[in-house]
C-alpha cells in the first residue's frame, strides 16, 4: 500500500524538533503516520597529550581518591523527567518559582511542571530533603529520564 504525504508537514515537523530540542516526533492522521527522527551529532573527543618530565621526582602519597565526576543522574537524590515536554520552574510567568535551591521540601511536593501535548504535569519531589540543584531552566525542553533537581 502507498501513502502519499506532505513534504511540507515533514518540514515543519523537523522544524518543531530543532526548535525544541526534541530528538523525535510523529505525526498520526487519517491518512496515515509520520514518524520523523533527529540524529545528534556526536563529538569526538580530542586526543590529550601529557608532558613527560626529564627527571623524575620523588612522589608523594597520592590522595586517597579523587571525586568521582559529578553526574546527576548517578546522585541517589535525582529527580528524572518521567517524560518529554517543556519544564516551567513556576506555576504561570512572573510568578515565584515552586522551589529554590537550599528551601526544605516534603515529599509529594510540586517541584516544577511539565508541559507535554498541552497538558501539564505536575513533578513532585520523590522524597524530603533539602533542594541541592536545579538543573534545567525555566522553558527548556526536556527528555524522558533526564535529570531535573537533585534533593538531598
Amino acid at each position: 500500500m502507498s501513502m502519499s504525504f506532505d513534504p511540507e508537514a515533514v518540514r515543519a515537523l523537523a522544524t518543531i524538533l530543532v526548535d525544541t530540542g526534541l530528538t523525535e516526533i510523529e505525526f498520526e492522521g487519517k491518512e496515515g503516520r509520520i514518524r520523523v527522527v533527529r540524529a545528534l551529532p556526536t563529538v569526538a573527543a580530542a586526543p590529550v597529550t601529557v608532558p613527560v618530565a626529564a627527571v623524575a621526582a620523588p612522589v608523594a602519597a597520592a590522595p586517597v581518591a579523587a571525586a568521582p565526576l559529578d553526574d546527576p543522574a548517578r546522585h541517589p537524590g535525582v529527580v528524572l523527567s518521567p517524560m518529554v515536554g517543556v519544564a516551567y520552574l513556576s506555576p504561570e510567568p512572573g510568578a515565584a518559582p515552586f522551589v529554590t535551591v537550599g528551601q526544605p521540601v516534603s515529599a509529594g511536593q510540586t517541584l516544577l511542571l511539565i508541559e507535554a501535548m498541552k497538558t501539564f504535569n505536575q513533578i513532585k519531589a520523590p522524597k524530603s530533603g533539602v533542594l541541592a540543584r536545579i538543573l534545567v531552566q525555566a522553558g527548556a525542553p526536556v527528555e524522558y529520564d533526564e535529570p531535573l533537581m537533585i534533593v538531598e
